[in-house]
């Protein structure tokens, strides 16, 4: 079976929980979560000239990642976020500004790792600032017609804005987002919010996207394309943090996509994958052969 290269952009930072601090941000939980599967997963971001930074890269060697696409910054910190999660493992957010991926360079080791992407990952967060926007454009660019680019809404404090949504939107052959994230976003964009599937239909059509995906926590997913759609009730498990668990819906959604599956497969291994995370602590857990291999093969 071919190997698919996935390429996480966006910000690497280190979620800081009242017990200790733990690797995160979205793009590197999504390349871990798809390495897991058995693709490449890779993640470009950048880290300070710092211990943060060099523990970072260190950290995701550990996780069998590499880290020739880190940026290093000589100027800014390595980005973190100081986390509390509540008694139902939802957490709250409260993330540093300015940090090194608010800095990304458009390199050449950039634009050749742009070029043999199969898939590219990319958020609204790492867009707040107008370099790495900047940069993010530039990426999604130089990608082959074919890549698949991928717009996770990650709505953040103040870090987003219609303009970014919209850009973005443009970019993206499958977007998704939350349940919570979709009146907001079809709102600012100027489409008045009355149900999830009228507005999945109109980003879809208005923005000329292949597939739209909205979770919903702990009650499943909608998957919606122009020709289908498919919901999942969402998998019961006893959470420990949901912290990642988002990303790693979104990996075995891509990873399946890839793989030119049914809506129904995407739906039903992107729901193992994310209810998996959400059981566990934290968003890199070590791996579960027996239960990676059911959403590698998950079927209608």
């Amino acid at each position: 079976m071919r190997k698919f290269t996935t390429v996480g952009l966006g910000e690497l930072l280190w979620d800081i929980f009242p017990q200790g601090r733990q690797l995160g941000g979205a793009p590197a939980n999504f390349a871990y979560m798809t390495s897991l599967l058995g693709d490449e997963g890779i993640v470009a971001s950048r880290v300070g000239s710092d211990e943060l930074g060099e523990e970072a890269k260190h950290r995701l060697q550990g996780l069998g990642l590499g880290t020739s696409s880190i940026q290093l910054d000589p100027t800014y910190r390595t980005g973190v976020v100081q986390v509390e999660v509540d008694v139902k493992g939802q957490p709250a957010f409260q993330i540093a500004e300015p940090v090194a991926w608010d800095a990304f360079e458009w390199t050449p080791p950039w634009r050749a790792l742009a070029t043999r992407a199969d898939a590219v990952c990319f958020g609204s967060l790492a867009q707040r600032c107008t370099q790495s926007r900047q940069t993010i454009y530039s990426f999604l660019k130089t990608i082959r017609p074919e890549t698949t680019r991928v717009f996770d809404v990650n709505l953040r404090q103040s870090f987003y804005s219609a303009q970014i949504l919209a850009d973005s939107a443009k970019q993206a052959d499958i977007i998704k987002l939350n349940h919570e994230e979709l009146p907001t976003v079809v709102q600012l964009l100027g489409f008045p919010f009355h149900d999830e599937e009228s507005a999945a239909q109109w980003l879809l059509h208005t923005f000329h996207i292949k597939l739209v995906c909205i979770t919903r926590g702990a009650r499943g997913s909608l998957l919606v394309s122009e020709y289908a759609k498919h919901e999942h009730p969402g998998i019961r498990v006893h959470v420990a943090d949901t912290v990642g668990s988002g990303d790693a819906f979104t990996a075995a959604l891509v990873y399946h996509y890839l793989r030119r599956d049914s809506l129904a497969s995407m739906n039903e291994a992107a729901n193992q994958m994310g209810a998996w995370i959400a059981s566990q602590t934290g968003a890199t857990p070590a791996p579960d052969e027996a239960h990676l291999e059911l959403i590698r093969i998950a079927s209608e």
